[in-house]
């Protein structure tokens, strides 16, 4: 399925002119997929151009699929739910699909089988929780749910229920999966910002803003008129993208794995 998904194209340069926000410094995280070990550093250097920046306004969106797929979804939740105590900026958690099925997981112990057929399984194993192996073992996914509600913490539910569907800022839109084309930004339905795909991709008409998102792995970070995709497929590629917005600029942060450790690079878009 990732074969089908993972686009082997280069970034696009902007065709018009887009800003933040006056006065703002905005990063967006792509889709993290349980890589605790390419988040933290990411994290760290993010936070670190925020507190050396003089803008009034400190930004961070993280574009949701923080769970499935990678090792550590249970780390990711508990890294992410403890920021906003931590650090002096404005943060915004995205719901992503992934989060979508997991909760939901929580208490329709039906839908365990398809959750685990995209990642669920190795978020279920995070928490030392086991899946089934049968699809229709009702009483095993039922007592999966059951422990994954016990595993879950007071801060992790929250987290779960806080996270916001989309955020607009200056010229840009923020969503998890994108945007269904015809449709006003503000009109978009839950099931579109968090799961649209080629309708969104494919259709050449620009928003009234650019649309910043993730949901739909590439090679390299995807830039054009209308869109800028950062999910540069974590889990499988070892490459986790984060995009800075300030004025008109914009450029990126990376964190990847290499067999040294987690190397950290930076370019622009």
């Amino acid at each position: 399925m990732f074969g089908n998904l993972f686009k082997k194209k280069g970034a696009v340069r902007l065709r018009r002119t887009v800003q933040a926000p006056e006065n703002t410094v905005i990063w967006a995280v792509g889709d993290i997929h349980g890589r605790s070990d390419l988040l933290k550093p990411l994290v760290n250097e993010m936070l670190a151009d925020l507190a050396a920046s003089s803008a009034g306004r400190k930004v961070v969106v993280f574009l949701g699929d923080y769970v499935d797929r990678g090792p550590d979804s249970k780390g990711v939740i508990d890294f992410l739910a403890s920021l906003p105590d931590r650090y002096p900026a404005e943060f915004h958690f995205l719901r992503g699909n992934h989060e979508d099925r997991m909760e939901a997981f929580l208490t329709d112990p039906t839908l365990g089988a398809g959750w685990c057929d995209y990642g669920g399984r190795e978020a279920l194993l995070s928490y030392g929780i086991t899946a089934p192996s049968q699809r229709d073992d009702v009483e095993g996914w039922k007592a999966a749910s059951e422990a994954l509600n016990a595993a879950m913490g007071p801060s992790q539910r929250a987290f779960l229920e806080r996270q916001e569907m989309f955020i607009g800022l200056g010229d840009y839109f923020f969503a998890h999966a994108g945007a269904k084309p015809g449709v006003a930004l503000e009109n978009q339905s839950t099931h579109d910002l968090m799961w649209v795909r080629q309708t969104f991709l494919d259709d050449p008409r620009p928003f009234d803003r650019v649309v910043v998102h993730g949901h739909t792995p590439t090679e390299n970070v995807h830039a054009d008129h209308r869109r800028i995709g950062i999910d540069t497929g974590a889990y499988a590629t070892g490459v986790l993208s984060a995009l800075r917005l300030e004025g008109e600029a914009r450029s990126l942060l990376q964190t990847s794995k290499s067999g040294s450790g987690i190397e950290v690079s930076r370019g622009s878009i």
